[in-house]
């Protein structure tokens, strides 16, 4: 089921409802997060697909997530292919290389789907895909947007003390200010 990127967070009841009843009374098993103008040029929201076996008595025992961030046609409203024709698609020619694979995520999408029962439960949630227990869901209001689980790393910044770059800038305002004077005694 194809649905806008709102039923997966919205917090109006008959959302969480929707998504309980998926969650608890089906058999969720993926959530693919799809990027923005993938419609377009007839829709640009944000939506998602929703793959689930209706069972009517549970079967959820994790949730598998990607976020797909392209699929071989940019997301303007021409939709012009990003790579050549036999690279587009999820069975391209070749293995696609990681350039290739920023543009066209399909034959990813369908690997992981894969194994998304065995080494997929393993992989960090700071990659495209991972899996997300359903206690843990059901935990968070039944939220299944993707945000809420991938986790973001931050690179360790490291910040020069305040007392050095005031310093700095006083050395560069010195050299702004001779450099002014000897164009002043140009002028004169």
């Amino acid at each position: 089921m194809i649905v806008p990127d709102g039923v997966l967070f919205g917090s109006s009841k008959a959302h969480q409802e929707l998504r309980r009843l998926i969650v608890q009374d089906h058999k969720l098993d993926a959530v693919v997060s799809l990027p923005s103008g993938v419609f377009k040029p007839y829709a640009g929201v944000s939506t998602a697909i929703l793959f689930f076996t209706k069972t009517n008595s549970g079967g959820t025992d994790h949730v598998w997530f990607y976020d797909m961030r392209a699929d071989g046609w940019s997301l303007d409203d021409k939709r012009a292919p990003l790579l050549a024709e036999e690279l587009l698609g999820v069975n391209p020619a070749r293995a696609l290389g990681e350039a290739e694979h920023a543009k066209n995520n399909l034959p990813d999408v369908l690997a992981r789907w894969r194994l998304r029962d065995g080494a997929e439960r393993q992989r960090a949630r700071t990659g495209q895909s991972f899996c997300v227990p359903q206690a843990e869901i059901v935990g968070n209001g039944f939220d299944l947007s993707i945000n809420r689980y991938k986790e973001v790393v931050h690179d360790a910044v490291e910040h020069r003390p305040p007392q050095v770059i005031l310093a700095r800038l006083a050395e560069l305002e010195a050299e702004i200010q001779a450099e002014m004077t000897e164009l002043e005694g140009m002028l004169k």
